[in-house]
């Protein structure tokens, strides 16, 4: 409920009103807001609950007798601050203990709970209890707090320049009628009996039952989801893994959209536009991954474009708020058990944007550890723009060898 006006006619009032006006005032503001009324008062006063329902108990018997004295200005027992003037300075110490100049203090590495710290207070020789505490904390502005992802580490000096040529590029690929796809491989998943975030419905008191540990099942393992996602029409391709999640992978996950959904829609297209993260299976130093490109380039005839996300921004990837985000919210509270399961939830995945999505399993090996020699690499038909050519590059299809005939 909203106390701010509660609060702002008490400020104005108090002034004028002695100890028992306030307390009245204080309770006939919480009566008025029925059920909750007295915590909300508290808050928004800093009246105590106590004194509240000592004035409740007033408004309810006017002719009695009840809290007729008025202690003078000044009476009554003394704050805990007052009494104990180091306390707030002992208590921020416990705190901050690094920005309040105590790195040895003992509660250095746990967790600061309201009552460990009025343990260690009552060991220093404070008075105190878990509740005060707990209200010396609200007063000098703390609050339970979470942490908040917003330090992004280094930022390349042309970490926005190299968006707006990926924006450039991909408008100039749509305004062509060439394909252009985002990828990335999703986080790798248990398949078993495992819990699953999120919350589902069932009946009341049935919960779906899972394993209490997360150890791998050895005989189901991993899988690792690797998608593509068509950013002109919002289709969504998704190959599972049950290997490694190497270079070869992530293109023959590529290889196979092309086949299922990218060839039949681009009808003679003659480009392919891929944007990938810096990093990974398909990151811009990975020397497996453009010998692959090469091999899909040879095969399809496409002259195979990628641009690279700068380093730090996989988040921006649309993949990841276009496609796996959805599937995310499909799944939530659904344990994996299957691989069946996996494919069914992924393919099932939809929006009120028309996003559509067919997934398949992939059962092939794809081991780690191959080795791409500069010899090799030297053989790439590959051409670098002149912005960031490690970042923004074009594998062209190799010329294929003519038969020669011999007289």
């Amino acid at each position: 409920m909203d106390t701010t006006s509660i609060k702002e006619r008490f400020v104005r009032l108090k002034p004028f009103l002695n100890e028992r006006q306030r307390r009245l005032a204080a309770a006939a503001e919480a009566q008025s807001l029925g059920r909750g009324g007295i915590s909300a008062v508290a808050d928004a006063t800093g009246v105590a609950r106590k004194t509240i329902a000592r004035g409740l108990q007033e408004l309810a018997t006017p002719d009695a007798s009840l809290g007729q004295r008025i202690r003078r200005s000044g009476g009554g027992r003394k704050r805990a601050v007052v009494k104990d003037p180091t306390l707030l300075a002992d208590l921020e110490r416990l705190v901050e203990p690094v920005s309040r100049g105590d790195p040895e203090s003992p509660l250095r590495w746990t967790s600061k709970s309201v009552r460990k710290l009025a343990d260690e207070l009552m060991r220093q020789g404070h008075q105190v209890s878990h509740n005060l505490v707990a209200n010396l904390l609200k007063e000098l502005g703390y609050s339970l707090q979470a942490n908040r992802k917003t330090r992004e580490g280094s930022v390349h000096p042309d970490r926005d320049a190299q968006f707006e040529y990926i924006q450039a590029e991909v408008k100039a690929f749509q305004a062509a009628g060439q394909p252009v796809i985002s990828v990335d491989t999703k986080k790798k998943e248990r398949v078993g009996d495992f819990k699953n975030n999120g919350r589902e419905l069932r009946p009341e008191g049935d919960p779906e039952v899972v394993r209490v540990h997360d150890f791998v099942i050895p005989e189901l393992g991993k899988v690792a989801p690797y998608g593509v996602y068509d950013v002109t029409h919002n289709l969504g391709w998704v190959s599972v893994g049950i290997d490694h999640d190497t270079a070869a992978f992530a293109v023959a996950s590529i290889r196979r959209w092309w086949e299922c959904m990218g060839q039949p829609r681009y009808a003679g297209a003659q480009r392919l536009l891929i944007t990938a993260d810096g990093g990974g299976s398909n990151g811009a130093r990975v020397r497996l991954w453009k010998v692959e490109l090469q091999k899909l380039a040879d095969e399809t005839g496409l002259a195979i474009s990628v641009c690279h996300l700068p380093p730090g921004t996989s988040k921006w990837n649309k993949i990841e708020h276009r496609l796996f985000s959805f599937i995310s919210q499909n799944w939530r509270g659904k344990p994996l058990i299957s691989h069946a399961v996996i494919v069914n939830l992924i393919a099932a995945t939809t929006t009120k944007t028309g996003l559509k999505v067919e997934c398949v399993l992939d059962t092939q090996a794809y081991p780690t550890g191959i080795v791409v020699s500069d010899e090799e690499l030297a053989q790439i038909n590959l051409q670098r723009a002149d912005f960031h050519g490690e970042w923004n590059y074009t594998i062209l299809p190799r010329p294929k060898p003519t038969d020669t005939v011999i007289l």
